[in-house]
């Protein structure tokens, strides 16, 4: 049976599942729904700055050189006082049976701290909260079943709201209570971007709080600027795209895809608005949109797309989470009529004795869809990159009072 259509359904509400986009639209809350979840307290919190939680783990990595030579890059120590905070909200990972997942945290959600979040500890105080998101289980249940998408989309609100009701309760308590006038980034990634794109246009844009935004980090999520160069207006009004490092107050955004298999006419990113185009700023060089990304590549994959052979012919087994092998993949933002999208040119070489591949496809049974491109890396990619961008960031941003 062909399921495509529901796919397409589900791509049009903007649900993906694995690392992916999940933007649901929502169906009404119950009235008199009970109080939201309670951000005040640390148990609905990954990670907050201070404890030993999902954001103190491994960060080393094995690189592996051209010459079949391998070594260890240790792990970077958390900054011992930085001076701003990144708020992290995590992709759809959840594989609990629900539509929503509850809130206690599986390995899952544990691993994606690691895998993408845990790094920027190098540059910023950390907090992750809990969330009860639309889960990996029910998206793949709706696209595997006539007539899932619609039951889906009418699967009732868990008590008190949803993901963004969710997302902007902990952002509040955030504010309220740990934030002090400080700097802070917003980082996420999939569902996790989605949500942050709706809170910054919402809460942040043209607001007093904007002063204290350092930057945003969101990938896989469709981040819109005019046609024809703007880094301005579409889905923000007044938060431009980050045209160099040091730029304060503005936006990274991708999402990418081989440069050999571009976004096809069912792609989940990069697609157009009405008047506009999707964003695309590359942390490897946010001035030219062209370069070789610092990537950190989860040494074990994942369920929807499994690791490579890193090492290849060389007899070098990756024991650490990450491999980062130099040289393998170079990166440029491209505007065409397939869409506006982080083109990856991997530089595999036959006399090269490591891998000559990266993954990061979405397998579906057994094949590759190119519909999702490589979204399930997308922070693996230019990871290094953006935590030094983050580094600079703090070194760089002041309170508005003493600017």
């Amino acid at each position: 049976m062909n399921f495509r259509p529901a796919f397409q359904a589900l791509a049009g509400m903007a649900l993906c599942l694995g690392m992916g986009l999940a933007a649901v639209a929502q169906p009404r809350a119950p009235a008199q729904a009970p109080p939201p979840i309670d951000y005040k307290s640390a148990s609905t919190w990954l990670c907050l700055p201070g404890r030993a939680d999902a954001c103190a783990v491994d960060q080393s990595a094995m690189i592996v050189g051209t010459g079949g030579t391998a070594r260890l890059e240790q792990f970077i120590l958390p900054a011992r006082e930085p001076t701003i905070d990144c708020f992290y909200v995590y992709p759809t990972v959840s594989q609990d049976s629900a539509t929503y997942s509850d809130m206690v945290p599986g390995p899952e959600e544990r691993r994606i701290l690691q895998a993408q979040f845990a790094r920027f500890g190098k540059g910023c105080r950390l907090y992750a909260p809990m969330y009860r998101q639309l889960t990996q289980t029910a998206i793949n249940t709706a696209m595997a079943q006539p007539g899932g998408v619609e039951t889906l989309r009418a699967a009732p609100l868990p008590p008190g709201g949803g993901p963004y009701a969710d997302v902007l309760s902990a952002f509040r308590t955030y504010l309220s209570d740990n934030n002090q006038g400080r700097g802070f980034v917003l980082i996420g990634d999939g569902q996790g971007a989605s949500l942050l794109t709706r809170l910054i246009a919402e809460e942040i844009d043209g607001k007093p709080v904007q002063r204290q935004l350092v930057s945003a980090i969101l990938l896989g999520a469709s981040v819109q600027v005019p046609i024809g160069g703007g880094v301005v207006g579409g889905t923000f009004r007044s938060i431009p795209l980050c045209p160099r490092d040091s730029q304060i107050g503005c936006v990274v955004t991708y999402s990418s895809f081989r440069d050999t298999a571009g976004p096809p006419p069912d792609a989940l990113f990069g697609k157009p608005g009405s008047g506009t185009i999707a964003a695309c700023t590359n942390p490897a060089n946010l001035r030219t949109g062209k370069g070789d990304p610092d990537s950190y590549f989860s040494a074990q994959g994942n369920v929807a797309s499994p690791a490579p052979n890193w090492t290849g012919d060389v007899w070098a087994p990756v024991g650490t989470p990450f491999v980062k092998i130099p040289g393998l993949v170079a990166t440029q933002c491209v505007n065409n009529t397939l869409g506006s999208y982080l083109a990856v040119h991997v530089n595999g070489e036959p006399r090269d004795a490591r891998a000559d591949d990266i993954g990061g496809d979405m397998i579906h049974g057994g094949k590759v869809d190119p519909a999702w491109g490589l979204n399930l890396i997308n922070m693996n990619l230019s990871l290094g990159d953006l935590v030094d961008m983050v580094s600079l960031q703090a070194r760089i941003w002041r309170p508005a009072a003493s600017r």
